[in-house]
């Protein structure tokens, strides 16, 4: 069986098993926010009344795909309802891209660390990933380009990138998103973004793939309401492109799934119509979690941790032999004051074998007084931790 078991996931066993032994676990391990989702959108959901729960188009009902021109606008990007397919999740939307756009045996190059389920996603569609290293010393910038070059083949038909990046929290700049244009113009390739996390992005702009002038026919977004809104289980999200002929392939897929839920449609509308501001206060919240959580790990002896620019994700170096068994170690055999932390061990982000051994993804989706808490449980759990190892980049070096 090659599908990857989730890094995100797979010690939910541990997690709940250390639960019924009475430990009290800090989840970092997964981008579930413990930010409300707005009630105003929840009410459009219980406030609709229909008689029978129809399927929908299965583009997705037209006002829905309406309202999100809309809020594409907002943001600069100037696309029609026709464009856009409304799918289930993020997830789904990556699917489509891969399904649509690639044939079997064909190759997908992804900047890794990256989301996980990328490789699953292509294991599905018989498509090969072709991995090109982003490092921690470099804060996860995009690769050179030299890098690119040599990753390319006949086969090769798309580049991945996910801006801001999950799991690494990278914010690309415009002179990277640039670079990556000129190298899907030269060589004829599709450009996936996955832009999940638009709206946190904490110095600097988001420059979106659909941003990227004279590579629209080339530009495939990958979009969800899931962490926008705090709506994870709503499974919301869209396919959008301007290239007709991706559209109408991905569109068979649409019909054969059906259609996407009717009532996080209805959830997914009436957020366009929250304030303005909406945003202004969860981004400041989530900065202030990742400035504590940055801060408070680099206090820590043999750990480095670069400062993310966006999404809520950070990458963190640990003094471990292996991140996959201290992760399964704290919720097994570690706590600290009645607690421990469960985190996601960095291998299940990189497709070369070896890579990410003494890293770990952090989520700083908890308030700040549960961050101080966890990080205190981690820093107690590196003092006793009988696999400690010293990490090849010494802290200085990467901060300098």
């Amino acid at each position: 069986m090659e599908m990857p078991a989730s890094p995100i996931r797979k010690l939910v066993p541990f997690a709940d098993a250390a639960k019924k032994r009475g430990i009290n676990v800090y989840h970092l391990n997964i981008g579930q926010p413990d930010i409300e989702t707005p009630p105003s959108i929840l009410k459009a959901v219980r406030d609709c009344d229909i008689k029978v729960l129809e399927y929908s188009h299965s583009a997705g009902n037209e006002s829905y795909r309406k309202k999100l021109v809309e809020y594409y606008q907002r943001n600069d990007i100037h696309v029609n309802p026709s464009e856009i397919i409304i799918t289930t999740g993020g997830s789904e939307a990556i699917l489509f891209g891969f399904m649509a756009c690639l044939d079997a045996g064909d190759e997908v190059i992804i900047p890794e660390p990256f989301y996980a389920n990328y490789n699953g996603f292509a294991i599905q569609a018989g498509v090969k990933v072709v991995p090109i290293r982003s490092s921690i010393e470099s804060g996860f910038s995009l690769p050179p380009i030299a890098d690119f070059e040599k990753a390319i083949t006949s086969k090769t038909k798309a580049i991945v990138v996910c801006n801001p990046n999950n799991p690494t929290g990278y914010l690309y700049s415009h002179e990277e998103m640039d670079t990556l244009k000129d190298i899907v113009l030269k060589h004829q390739l599709f450009l996936f973004a996955d832009e999940a996390y638009r709206e946190f992005c904490y110095e600097g702009h988001h420059t979106s793939a659909m941003h990227l002038k004279g590579a629209e026919q080339h530009v495939v977004l990958m979009d969800t309401i899931s962490k926008r809104y705090s709506a994870c289980g709503g499974r919301i999200g869209a396919f959008v492109t301007k290239n007709k002929t991706v559209l109408d392939a991905a569109m068979k897929f649409a019909q054969a799934r059906l259609s996407p839920p009717f009532y996080a449609q209805v959830l997914g509308e009436a957020a366009v119509d929250l304030p303005g501001n909406y945003f202004d206060t969860t981004k400041a919240e989530y900065k202030l979690r990742r400035d504590t959580l940055i801060s408070r790990l680099n206090e820590i002896p043999g750990v480095f941790c670069p400062n993310p620019g966006g999404a809520f994700y950070a990458m963190a170096q640990l003094p471990i032999d292996d991140c996959d068994r201290f992760a399964q170690w704290l919720l097994e055999s570690f706590s600290y004051e009645g607690s421990t932390i469960m985190v996601a061990p960095a291998t299940g982000f990189y497709s070369t074998p070896g890579l990410g051994t003494q890293e770990v993804r952090l989520a700083y989706v908890l308030h700040v007084e549960a961050i101080h808490k966890a990080v205190d449980c981690l820093k107690k759990a590196l003092e006793i931790y009988p696999g400690r190892r010293e990490p090849a980049t010494k802290k200085s070096a990467a901060l300098s």
